[in-house]
């Protein structure tokens, strides 16, 4: 029998989104563990960013239930979820910025605009700052984002997402329309992000690249950088699920994943 230590962070049971027969989600079915990272691919339409706008109480659920840190949220009043959102960290498409303000404001939006969190007006800066030094990004402060290039657009995303200390943390195509070597550079930091603050993470992408990275390393705290995952147990507690057509088409460990013989989850799988 569960106890409330192992209850999971997110519950998706039986969930539907849209209409009659034009369901755009259908039957998703998933649960998330404290600490666990989930990756998740599939063609574009597929589902995948709705099931983080569903997550995030963006949309409701047509049928099914969604549990969010133990609670029932599938018909949380508006008013309700800006405390559960402020337990999430969110890097939106292309890092979502707001153009008209300059990288600190935008970085501790959450901070001034998350009730629950009721930070002194002093600790902001301080708490931006620190931030942003994680992603290497403290000299920016002063800057707009049509200053940065998309790569550190992306970063100061990050540095939002991760600076109320979220459990939760939600990344969207974190990768899309970079270069693979800033596209690593981005994973690096979502691997730190969540080895570093011990936080739970689910990653849409297109990459397969991006999830082998997530999954085969952790987090330097020494020396910094990256180190494979040992033959010790050492877990990165990693799992993968491929989307088909508003449906879960695969939902496993690396192993089943790269083993799968299935023609359209084997395109996403490491070959």
């Amino acid at each position: 029998m569960s106890t409330p230590q192992e209850a999971p962070i997110l519950v998706f049971d039986d969930v539907s989104f849209g209409f009659d027969d034009n369901l755009a989600l259908r039957h998703v079915s998933f649960e998330l563990m404290r600490g666990e990272t989930l990756i998740i691919h599939g063609a574009a339409g597929s589902g995948k960013t709705l099931l983080l706008k569903l997550a995030l109480g963006l949309l409701p659920a047509t049928s099914g239930r969604i549990h969010l840190f133990g609670q029932d949220v599938t018909r949380l009043p508006e008013r309700d979820w800006f405390d559960v959102r402020s337990r999430i960290g969110v890097l939106f498409q292309e890092g979502g910025l707001f153009d008209s303000f300059t990288i600190e404001e935008n970085v501790g939006y959450p901070l001034v605009n998350q009730r629950l969190l009721q930070v002194p007006p002093e600790q902001i800066r301080p708490k931006v700052e620190q931030s942003l030094e994680f992603v290497e990004l403290g000299h920016t402060l002063d800057k707009f984002p049509s200053e940065l290039s998309g790569g550190m657009r992306r970063r100061v995303g990050i540095a939002r997402a991760i600076v109320t200390q979220p459990e939760l943390l939600l990344y969207d195509s974190p990768t899309a329309g970079l270069d693979p070597i800033t596209a690593n550079n981005i994973i690096a930091l979502i691997v730190k992000g969540r080895d570093v603050r011990g936080a739970t993470t689910v990653i849409v992408t297109h990459r397969h690249q991006d999830g082998e990275i997530l999954e085969r390393y952790r987090y330097n705290e020494k020396g910094g950088g990256l180190r494979p995952v040992g033959a010790n147990g050492d877990s990165t507690r990693t799992r993968y699920m491929v989307m088909k057509e508003g449906a879960i088409a695969f939902l496993g460990a690396s192993l089943e994943f790269d083993c799968c013989q299935d023609p359209y989850v084997a395109k996403f799988a490491s070959r």
